[in-house]
């Protein structure tokens, strides 16, 4: 898995999986749960990653959606 962006911003978060997976890119949120422990004070941001085989399609589909700015650093 590659991290493709981290985050506490859940509509984002929201945004690029329906966005990926609308593409058919098998997207994963590491951290989703670890967030919801630490009582969302926003000190563990969920990572967004995506297969290996399939990071740098979602990473030119995040930024053709306007989500460059987000990306972690490749």
């Amino acid at each position: 898995m590659i991290e493709l962006l981290r985050t506490n911003d859940v509509v984002l978060i929201s945004a690029v999986e329906a966005l990926l997976r609308e593409e058919g890119i098998f997207v994963f949120v590491a951290d989703q749960y670890m967030s919801v422990l630490e009582g969302s004070v926003g000190f563990l941001p969920r990572r967004i990653c995506a297969l290996a085989d399939q990071a740098e399609q979602a990473r030119a589909l995040l930024r053709e959606a306007g989500f460059g700015g987000e990306l972690s650093r490749e």
